[in-house]
């Protein structure tokens, strides 16, 4: 039986993690083409805590309190990473889908077909799985009932998977090229490792010392520390690599941007979903049009690629790593040990 009220973590603001509070709140009810998911496990992303802080700016305003896609309605339950069961179902949608075993694709889309864009997301523009329940549409619950997976290795497969498999099929990574991963060790650089190499890129990961063995566990052909400055790390990238790379998937930014652009080859891509190493860099734009380099903005994924990371879950091609567990109601200790980085992989909470 479905309760009337259930536990959650609810952002009432922008702010530090005194914004974030968990409450007793309704029970959602799935309207039509809706269904109404038990949440088995979630997962945290940077989208978290940028959105509890504000930091995403705004066009013209790179200061401005803002959320993912811009203004955030309050209260907001977060959280984009969701793996569970449907416990419930809307009108038009069959009831046999009660008691299904699924992943949440947490994208809205600007439109209907497979390679539409996301325009929002679960735990930004619409309540998300940082709750006992959550509503999404029918056709974003995925089937996974075959899958060998456990649900916090599922929970984990949303943004940080997502969001690697979208940067892969925009970056054009294909198979013999060799490609660079910055912040190799967190959720999106990992997942990004593994998904380059299990499609047989030759994959150099950048990360902080101690994580090389992960890395290298995960598929990396090669580790460099980038406990340096940029002009060092990019030779010990090149070094590495042994010749020019054919592609960067980046989620760091700032000052390597620039130091590592002339290691990449005529032709090749430089695809960025993140910042997390500064948003402003200064930058000679001759290194990339007179050598026909591609510098590829990505954010998130298409129904298409998430579509192929199911397929990948269901078949167990793909096995995220789990740092760390911490219940819902330690939700802000969760927050915490994922701001300070020192971890390999994904932190996943249980409600």
């Amino acid at each position: 039986m479905i309760p009337e009220t259930m536990s959650a973590a609810v952002l009432t603001r922008h702010g530090g993690p005194e914004a974030l509070e968990i409450r007793e709140v309704p029970v959602p009810r799935p309207g039509p083409g809706e269904v109404l998911v038990r949440v088995a496990a979630a997962a945290l992303n940077n989208t978290d805590l940028w959105t509890r802080r504000g930091a995403y700016g705004l066009p013209g305003d790179p200061d401005a309190l803002a959320g993912w896609r811009g203004p955030i309605t309050f209260p907001r339950i977060q959280g984009g990473d969701i793996a569970g069961e449907i416990a419930a179902v809307g009108e038009g949608v069959d009831a046999a889908r009660v008691g299904r075993r699924v992943v949440v694709d947490n994208a809205f889309y600007e439109g209907d077909g497979p390679d539409a864009g996301p325009i929002g997301l679960l735990g930004s523009e619409a309540d998300g799985g940082f709750a006992q329940y959550v509503v999404c549409l029918d056709d974003r619950a995925h089937d996974v009932g075959a899958s060998p997976l456990s649900d916090e290795e599922l929970a984990c497969l949303p943004v940080a998977y997502g969001t690697a498999a979208g940067m892969l099929a925009r970056g054009r990574i294909t198979a013999g090229e060799t490609v660079l991963v910055t912040g190799a060790s967190g959720g999106v650089g990992l997942a990004a490792v593994q998904l380059a190499a299990a499609r047989g890129a030759r994959v150099v990961a950048l990360t902080a010392p101690g994580k090389e063995e992960a890395l290298r566990e995960a598929g990396a052909a090669g580790v460099v520390l980038r406990d340096a400055e940029p002009g060092a790390v990019a030779d010990a990238v090149a070094a590495e690599a042994g010749g020019p790379l054919d592609a960067v998937v980046d989620v760091v930014g700032g000052p390597l941007l620039p130091a590592l652009l002339d290691r990449i080859r005529d032709g090749g891509r430089w695809v960025i979903a993140g910042a997390i190493g500064g948003h402003t860099v200064d930058l000679d734009l001759r290194r990339l049009y007179l050598h026909n380099v591609s510098l590829v903005g990505s954010s998130m994924h298409t129904r298409t690629h998430f579509a192929e990371l199911v397929a990948d879950a269901v078949a167990g091609r793909v096995r995220p790593r789990i740092a760390a567990r911490y219940a819902l109601a330690d939700l802000h200790a969760a927050q915490e040990e994922f701001a300070g980085s020192a971890y390999v992989g994904k932190i996943v909470v249980i409600p």
